[in-house]
């Protein structure tokens, strides 16, 4: 019975990652060339929306998938899995990695092209700041792969 509860929040914290793991490919494999293409003002009040609504409704899935990869571990261990508590504690290691950089790097970056977006009043180092946001997308996206391939394993094992 614990190690069924174990693969449903699995499958919960796949669901609930997933939203995230896609938003990041899409914002590194898509979005960073189309605001290569535009001028800082079009780029940053475009971005800055996007985290606008992003940073309102992304919230909730990033907390579920999130809680479900805690309690994923907790219930592996509980009933003596060890390979679904590795795999859970793996995904749980690289969305605190993850969570890290979104929190130092990405996060005052959204804050500061939303408040643009809203104000109109574009920041002189805008390129600089969607660079820098651009330099880590790879790692969140490859620290998001990470993620859904240990739950993956994790629900496998359990």
């Amino acid at each position: 019975m614990l190690s069924t509860t174990a693969q449903v929040l699995a499958t919960i914290a796949v669901l609930g990652n997933g939203v995230v793991y896609g938003t990041d490919v899409l914002a590194g494999m898509v979005m960073r060339s189309v605001y290569r293409q535009l001028d800082d003002e079009t780029m940053t009040v475009s971005a800055g929306w996007g985290h606008y609504f992003a940073d309102r409704r992304m919230p909730f899935v990033g907390a579920t998938g999130m809680i479900a990869t805690v309690l994923t571990l907790v219930f592996a261990a509980v009933a003596g899995r060890a390979g679904g508590a590795i795999a859970a504690a793996t995904a749980l290691v690289a969305l605190l990695i993850w969570g890290g950089i979104y929190l130092r790097i990405a996060k005052p970056i959204n804050t500061a092209q939303t408040a643009a977006a809203r104000t109109g009043v574009i920041p002189d180092n805008a390129r600089a700041l969607q660079d820098s946001w651009d330099a880590v997308a790879g790692y969140r996206i490859a620290l998001q792969g990470i993620v859904i391939a240990a739950l993956c394993a994790a629900i496998a094992l359990l």
